[in-house]
């Protein structure tokens, strides 16, 4: 009787055991909800890599404006005036990727070298397709800023680049590299204290926002200085030799 019941205890206790395996088997292949964190749900990641690639695109936009501005100005030939415009479009862009590390109390050395690692490749990318498409474009290298072709190519070529640069982030993201590494630290809670509680933070669409008022504005002054400052008649011309 003994034996008995002590057989039926053992059986009693192996069923348990493999009750126990098998809830703790379930609840460890559980995974779907650190997939989706891990951006390899398709939403998840998408949205990630329009972000990133709008951060890019952004910064890309203001250097590059503001090189052929600065070259223009100053005189510079077409070859240093794009050398400078790419050269602000890196710094540019690395500059709006590092501001919410910083934010969230990230050294500055530590914050570059993540930003670094992170935009590279993405910016030049960039950087490639749009000067590119600028150079196929018919006039857009030699148009000046205020020329409408020039704002027309350069719409069309950072529209072009976002397009090629954003599975270029996507790929990255999912394979944990990429802006995957500033990721965790744009949720982090941003610091309160000395100049770092200045430091400002911008959303994608606020980013979109910028490069579109930007590009409209500057086409708008490309429009009204050729409306109003066109080229004179033929007439005109002959009585002012005269």
């Amino acid at each position: 009787m003994t034996s008995h019941d002590g057989h039926l205890h053992a059986g009693h206790d192996h069923a348990g055991d493999q009750h126990s395996m098998h809830e703790g088997h379930e609840g460890h292949g559980d995974h779907s909800g650190h997939d989706a964190h891990g951006g390899h749900g398709g939403g998840g990641v998408n949205a990630m890599a329009a972000s990133a690639t709008l951060h890019c695109l952004t910064g890309c936009a203001i250097g590059e404006i503001a090189g052929l501005m600065i070259g223009t100005a100053i005189g510079l030939s077409t070859g240093w005036t794009i050398a400078l415009a790419v050269t602000l479009a890196f710094a540019f862009g690395y500059a709006l990727s590092t501001l919410p590390l910083l934010k969230s109390g990230l050294a500055v050395g530590a914050a570059f070298s993540v930003v670094l690692a992170a935009d590279t490749l993405s910016i030049a990318t960039m950087e490639l397709v749009d000067n590119l498409v600028m150079a196929l474009i018919p006039g857009a290298m030699e148009a000046g800023l205020v020329n409408v072709v020039f704002w027309i190519g350069m719409m069309i070529a950072l529209s072009v680049a976002f397009v090629a640069a954003f599975p270029v982030n996507r790929y990255l993201l999912q394979r944990g590299k990429g802006h995957a590494l500033t990721h965790q630290y744009h949720g982090a809670e941003p610091v309160q204290e000395g100049v770092r509680r200045f430091i400002p933070s911008f959303s994608s669409g606020a980013l979109a926002a910028v490069i579109i008022a930007f590009m409209l504005g500057g086409l708008s002054v490309a429009i009204a200085d050729e409306i109003g400052g066109g080229p004179a008649p033929a007439e005109q011309v002959e009585m002012q030799n005269h």
